[in-house]
């Protein structure tokens, strides 16, 4: 996230906005500084991965990544 947040910025966007539905609150502090508004719905006071906030969520492997980009 912070990567692309950096990459994002480079490009000078009128206003640049991070939001995501969990996070813990050191990564925010750090998010907060890179962009203009941060928007959580939940920061949880005992965050240990993001998976433990969904019924289901699948693991996305290194090819998948890479092949993403390339469709669009």
């Amino acid at each position: 996230m912070i990567a692309a947040l950096h990459g994002l910025r480079a490009s000078k966007p009128a206003k640049l906005i991070c939001a995501v539905p969990v996070a813990p609150a050191d990564t925010l502090a750090v998010v907060t500084n890179l962009v203009d508004e941060v928007v959580c719905l939940e920061v949880p006071p005992f965050f240990q991965a993001v998976g433990h906030f969904y019924q289901h969520l699948d693991q996305v492997d290194d090819d998948e990544v890479i092949k993403l980009p390339r469709q669009t």
